[in-house]
């Protein structure tokens, strides 16, 4: 019997290391407000007038980061707060991936579909949304 429950603690325990060791079930979760990319090129992505490899019009050629300012698309200002509230499931993370790769997923009220620029899923690599995404999760 003492030999059992031994065996179960140790399988435990190992569980436990192996979970910590792989983080736990942090990460990639839908709660999660990370992101895989750096926010500080993200930054970088996101102040130049053209990005990736067809000259995409740059983030802020169309979206300012001051509250309540628009140039073309809506303020940045505070979007990280916003993003998780928009579509029911959606982790922020999601939603600013999802805006950036398929534009008219989800319109903010006020805008017109069509508004955003529609090949950023073609025209930036992986890891530059991976970036943009991380700097998004920023602006709080």
């Amino acid at each position: 019997m003492m030999k059992s429950k031994s065996i179960q603690l140790f399988g435990i325990a190992l569980l436990l290391v192996w979970l910590a060791a792989c983080g736990g079930t942090k990460g990639n979760d839908a709660t999660s407000q990370e992101s895989a990319g750096d926010a500080a090129e993200g930054k970088s992505l996101f102040y130049q007038a053209t990005i990736g490899d067809g000259d995409a019009p740059g983030c802020v050629t169309c979206h300012s980061l001051e509250l309540d300012v628009v140039i073309v698309g809506p303020s940045q200002a505070g979007l990280a707060t916003r993003a998780g509230t928009r579509v029911p499931n959606q982790s922020a993370e999601e939603y600013i991936r999802n805006s950036i790769i398929e534009p008219n997923a989800y319109i903010v009220d006020g805008f017109a579909e069509g508004g955003m620029y529609q090949n950023y899923a073609t025209d930036l690599s992986a890891e530059q949304i991976d970036d943009l995404v991380a700097f998004a999760l920023t602006l709080k």
